[in-house]
């Protein structure tokens, strides 16, 4: 299987499986579909007001089981795994990063803003199209379209 068809499996499992989350009240934050030794690794990561506990990952395993048995997405061995995203989670949409504003993140762009690529600062506001990060003293706005990728930062 080559990318592009992972790819479109992914997104077919995203529409299949986040409206039995929104009913949940439980976010679908990412996915991940790659190879993993001789089978591929489908894994989801989701999360909730409050954050996620074993019972949710639990529940939502169960269901996207029974889904993909149903649905027939994907089509050749596989493992399926559900998680939380963690302290360091990944930021992709501009919703993440309203939701991690006053919080210390780790940015890498695809193109140099105020002479760089890699910013380490504190997420002070997220505009229609951009993030405003404060790394000490400097104030950096980020086009959103640029972040080749964005993590939240683990603070002491």
């Amino acid at each position: 299987m080559n990318t592009d068809t992972a790819a479109e499996i992914a997104e077919q499992v995203i529409r299949a499986v986040e409206p039995i989350l929104q009913e949940s009240a439980l976010e679908l934050v990412d996915i991940e579909f790659q190879p993993s030794g001789k089978r591929w690794l489908l894994r989801l990561y989701i999360d909730k007001e409050g954050g996620v506990n074993i019972a949710d990952c639990e529940w939502v395993s169960k269901e996207m089981n029974r889904l993909l048995d149903v649905e027939d997405i994907i089509d050749h061995p596989y493992v399926l795994e559900v998680s939380s995203p963690g302290l360091t989670r990944r930021l992709r949409k501009k919703a993440d990063f309203a939701r991690a504003k006053g919080k210390t993140c780790r940015i890498v762009t695809g193109v140099a803003i105020d002479g760089k690529n890699e910013f380490r600062g504190e997420i002070i506001d997220v505009g229609e199209d951009e993030v405003e990060v404060r790394e000490e003293r400097d104030i950096h706005r980020i086009p959103l379209s640029v972040i080749k990728k964005a993590n939240l930062e683990f603070e002491l």
